[in-house]
């Protein structure tokens, strides 16, 4: 029956070539995303409110993402298994109380195989309780505006007042998709993870599409008996990444199906432009007590226009909104955004900006040579 699966997700990812008028997708709700601009290219009941399933680990993993890049947690950190994680239900890899597991190999087993174990596991590591982690969940859902998400729980097990929509997932889908990294446990299809005990498990990406479908890489699929299967699915080809969510289907067989109709017409249909790549300098600002006084401000990913397929590149104007930068300041820290606009001043996207190079901060000698040379130079 698998084999039989993978073939017909294979054969239908190669033949599937769609535009939107025929568009016609078996799922309850759907939207298709420019990652890069947030531009919607498709939508089915976007804004419903429906179950999600293990697609609630999206937010989840965005929370642990977090952690790992404000040292609350580090990836070889030990994370004792408690009582409460072993007796978790639904997909899992059957942790046990008391094991040990570093944090690397529990994210690993949340990304590929969906383990609401590890997911529990992690979530008290992170915040000592799964109810103090679901509380940032919700404060997180509401930081990023999503209006239709309501969590309960870490894992996304059938629960009252636990739900979220196709557009919210996108949305959350592009702020995981901040953390690059994540991408290194989502694409793999297959690896083995050594338990406590010294055996080895096989896990296995629920996400079959990564092994069939080009380019893509993630991110998370979701079956509840409420909420049938889902997928929040990411693919790069040609410099531009889309994200395709789709909720509410009635086999895995129609969730492959929808979510490459989608891909596929995106891929089709539309072209990411460069309009300025994240190398290139916007201009120097200063970095107050700093051991450098300037240092060069840069885009923190490539800032690109999406046009259909026959459309031609605009003349860009950029406004630049910085911050302001106090050392030390580290290459990848959010400093301000520029807005790019069109001749006509209509706003065509906006990115955040960082630092090209670390600046530490100035000690008193370095203030002192600073001071001196501007005595000197009068």
């Amino acid at each position: 029956m698998k084999k039989m699966l993978l073939i017909i997700i294979a054969i239908f990812t190669m033949v599937s070539n769609v535009f939107a008028s025929e568009l016609t997708l078996s799922g309850k709700s759907a939207i298709l995303m420019d990652e890069n601009t947030g531009t919607i290219m498709y939508s089915l009941n976007e804004n419903e409110k429906m179950p999600m399933a293990s697609m609630t680990k999206i937010m989840s993993m965005i929370l642990i993402m977090e952690a790992l890049d404000n040292d609350v947690i580090k990836l070889d950190d030990e994370v004792v298994i408690s009582q409460n994680a072993e007796s978790m239900g639904g997909s899992q890899i059957y942790l046990k109380a008391m094991d040990k597991y570093t944090v690397k190999d529990l994210l690993k087993s949340v990304a590929m195989a969906s383990a609401n174990d590890s997911v529990v596991a992690l979530a008290e590591r992170t915040y000592g309780s799964v109810e103090a982690f679901v509380d940032k969940m919700n404060e997180k859902a509401d930081e990023l505006g999503l209006t239709n998400t309501h969590f309960t729980n870490p894992h996304g097990l059938d629960a009252n007042d636990h739900y979220s929509s196709a557009y919210d997932m996108a949305i959350m889908a592009r702020e995981l998709l901040k953390h690059e990294e994540i991408l290194d446990y989502t694409k793999v299809y297959e690896e083995y993870l050594k338990k406590s005990d010294g055996s080895n498990l096989w896990l296995v990406n629920t996400n079959k599409l990564v092994r069939f479908y080009e380019g893509l890489d993630g991110l998370k699929t979701g079956y509840t008996k409420q909420a049938g299967y889902c997928i929040t699915a990411t693919a790069k080809k040609n410099n531009m990444r889309l994200i395709a969510v789709v909720m509410g289907e009635n086999s895995i067989e129609e969730r492959s199906q929808d979510v490459v109709k989608l891909l596929n017409y995106g891929f089709n249909s539309y072209r990411n432009n460069v309009i300025k790549s994240k190398d290139e300098s916007l201009g120097k600002v200063i970095v107050l007590r700093g051991k450098q006084k300037y240092v060069d401000v840069v885009l923190l990913k490539d800032a690109t226009e999406l046009l259909n397929a026959s459309q031609k590149a605009s003349n860009y104007q950029f406004k630049l909104n910085v911050n302001k930068v106090v050392a030390p300041v580290k290459k990848g820290q959010v400093i301000g955004n520029v807005t790019i606009m069109d001749s006509e001043n209509n706003i065509i996207n906006k990115v955040d900006i960082t630092v090209k190079n670390d600046v530490e901060k100035a000690n008193i000698w370095d203030l002192f040579k600073r001071r001196l040379s501007v005595i000197t130079s009068y």
